[in-house]
């Protein structure tokens, strides 16, 4: 006698949210093709396989994970497999959870410090999505900061012991490493910060290549154990706070070698600890870089969401400094969409936010370098993105003369601009000069937005290819290697 096989059990759950989100199976099967086409998957669902996971099939790979993907997009919360009746696979998105608490938010950066410490080529590899943007800034302006974050007791009131020894001679104490239980120290955070302004200066100066990969390893060996070690309230926030910050250059350096999918996570990892710090000012920061990641790579609609997500979750009580970055941000966006009026708006907004900045101001550190170099700066990219190009050149010219040579990366993008504007406005011979010195800058860094920055001018060239500055231009590019 054969057995009859197990009957399968019907997926209410799965029918259940195709009803809320008003799919139809065709509809459905559609989208998770589309999805996969986005992760370079040629997926060929159609509706008689979702007929199938009705039934209580389960499908296969990591089909479950896109699946609640297309849902968490339509309904707009974050859904997984399980809560489709599906079996649990890991998350197509793994890194762009945002957290429902500080606990697992460790779990989540911690676990994408390990990964992109080793050597797991793949995860630079990750693309960068849109869609991945929405639940993340969302659940960041509704939410608020953290009721706890402290872990661990307050250290015990012990009797102070005399050490051994000469009279009036402690003990030389020994390094440990950090157990799950180290007590976090001022010190440790102090660490934490001096860590984050020397990586911030190499990255300035040389690409985020430069030391990417020391970073991250240091966040994996330093950070994760303090931030599982033991504090109370005050030193948590702080801690969270420089992990965030740590964790947003982390995602910087990775956007400057075009690793655009890991920064993006990056990014949403640093919102998440942010919340958990109780700084909601930093957090509009993390969005602005996220905005600007958004407009390098032609997203200026989402590139201008997330600029006013910043804007609303700050509100009016930021200071000057603050405002004139989050309204430049926004133009930036505009710029990129061709939309002259609102970047202009976005650029008045940004200018008079800067006027009304006082010496005497408290400005929050990762402000600071909004200055009016910066500001003159993203005028120029605005006007060279709405082809305004003399508006351009003026506006390059001034933030050159004013840019520190420190900035050595932000005076490369800002001769760039240059470059293109002279070319706009026909001085061929002064662009392929100012073209050439940029390309010499570029081939002494690790950044691949530098070298972006070069091809992108090179580009524009090509109508004029036999042109004697261009060909000289050429040969001053081919003798650098």
């Amino acid at each position: 006698m054969t057995e009859r096989p197990p009957q399968r059990t019907p997926n209410r759950q799965l029918a259940a949210l195709i009803a809320e989100a008003g799919f139809s199976n065709a509809g459905l099967a559609r989208r998770v093709d589309q999805l996969g086409l986005e992760h370079g998957l040629d997926l060929r669902y159609d509706k008689t396989s979702v007929t199938r996971w009705l039934r209580g099939q389960q499908p296969r790979g990591t089909t479950p994970a896109l699946i609640a993907e297309v849902f968490t997009r339509r309904l707009g919360r974050r859904l997984s497999a399980q809560d489709l009746g599906l079996d649990a696979c890991a998350p197509v998105y793994a890194g762009l959870e945002f957290a429902a608490t500080p606990e697992e938010a460790i779990d989540i950066v911690g676990g994408l410090w390990r990964k992109d410490s080793g050597s797991h080529a793949e995860l630079r590899k990750i693309a960068f999505t849109p869609a991945g943007l929405v639940v993340p800034s969302r659940d960041w302006l509704i939410g608020r900061a953290d009721e706890r974050v402290a872990r661990g007791g307050e250290p015990p009131q012990t009797p102070r012991v005399p050490p051994q020894g000469r009279p009036g001679v402690p003990r030389q104490r020994r390094d440990t490493d950090r157990g799950p239980g180290h007590r976090v120290s001022g010190g440790d955070i102090a660490a934490l910060r001096s860590v984050g302004e020397l990586f911030r200066a190499l990255d300035h100066a040389y690409g985020g290549g430069h030391a990417r990969q020391a970073l991250v390893r240091y966040l994996e060996h330093e950070a994760e154990p303090m931030l599982r070690g033991t504090y109370n309230e005050q030193a948590g926030r702080r801690l969270f706070a420089a992990a965030a910050d740590l964790t947003r250059l982390a995602g910087w350096t990775s956007y400057d070698i075009a690793a655009h999918g890991l920064a993006q996570r990056y990014f949403v990892q640093a919102l998440r600890l942010s919340q958990a710090a109780g700084d909601r000012a930093y957090g509009s920061y993390v969005l602005v870089t996220m905005s600007r990641q958004a407009v390098y790579l032609g997203h200026g609609r989402e590139a201008v969401q997330l600029a006013r997500v910043a804007q609303q979750g700050v509100g009016s009580s930021a200071p000057p400094v603050v405002q004139a970055l989050l309204h430049a941000v926004e133009a930036r966006g505009h710029g990129v969409l061709g939309e002259v009026r609102a970047c202009t708006a976005s650029m008045v907004r940004a200018e008079r936010a800067l006027e009304a900045a006082r010496p005497g101001d408290e400005v929050p550190y990762w402000a600071r370098f909004f200055d009016e170099a910066q500001l003159a700066d993203e005028f120029a990219h605005c006007n060279r993105d709405l082809q305004q190009y003399r508006a351009a050149a003026q506006h390059a010219e001034r933030s050159l003369q004013l840019r520190a040579p420190g900035y050595a990366r932000s005076r490369l993008f800002c001769r760039v601009v240059l470059a293109t504007s002279r070319l706009g406005l026909g001085e061929l011979e002064q662009a392929c000069q100012l073209g050439a010195e940029a390309a010499q800058a570029a081939g002494e860094m690790r950044s691949v937005r530098a070298v972006e920055y070069v091809r992108d001018f090179e580009r524009r060239l090509e109508p004029y290819r036999d042109a004697a500055p261009v060909r000289a231009y050429r040969d001053k590019v081919a003798a650098l290697g």
